[in-house]
């Protein structure tokens, strides 16, 4: 599997410890350093922001997916001008489907209930064999470990089946995750057609 591409879902709050931010920053500068372009919600605000702002420092390029509704909330209008590619979709199921067809590997800082529900329906399609994307938690000062300790408290009572095409990458540095990412893809053969199958659910 190449990789061209990795989708980011963080918060566009920049949360309480400044660590988030930090990581944020850290994490887009690698992604440009490796020739990579992010893919992620559009936010100019919070540790969204801090991503972009990471790639953009450094020479990389940046697609912004953002429904019309949040362009306001999220970003501002001047801001998302400095973005390479922007796409302003009706809604948030548009906004996820084209952030999903736009990827090639999938990481989860910290957010909110928005990030929880977009790195898990990453999960569902990857236990439902629908992609073999890679997918990492950026377990920054551990802020995703009440979620990995659920995901194995459901694994334990038998609710996660097929567990082996659900096994999410877990770094705690960011400096560690795109080497991950491209180690793991080096070692997956990608499915004929996923994409477009994905884009039927």
């Amino acid at each position: 599997m190449s990789i061209q591409s990795i989708c980011v879902y963080c918060g566009s709050q920049p949360g309480r410890d400044p660590a988030y931010i930090a990581a944020g920053h850290a994490l887009g500068k690698s992604i440009a350093a490796h020739g990579l372009r992010l893919v992620y919600g559009g936010g100019t605000k919070g540790i969204m922001g801090a991503v972009a702002a990471g790639v953009l420092a450094n020479g990389g390029q940046v697609t912004g997916i953002i429904p019309e509704f949040l362009v306001d909330m999220e970003a501002t209008r001047h801001s998302l001008s400095q973005l390479d590619e922007l796409i302003v979709t009706e809604d948030m199921h548009a906004r996820k489907h084209a952030m999903f067809e736009r990827s090639d590997a999938f990481v989860t800082l910290p957010g909110g209930i928005g990030t929880l529900e977009e790195i898990v329906e990453i999960m569902t399609w990857a236990q439902l064999g629908r992609h073999e994307k890679p997918m990492v938690f950026a377990n920054i000062g551990g802020f995703w470990n009440p979620m990995l300790d659920l995901v194995d408290h459901m694994r334990e009572q038998g609710f996660i089946h097929r567990a082996h095409l659900v096994q999410p990458l877990v770094i705690n540095d960011v400096e560690d995750i795109v080497p991950a990412i491209l180690d793991r893809a080096s070692d997956i053969t990608p499915t004929p057609g996923e994409e477009a199958v994905i884009s039927r659910l």
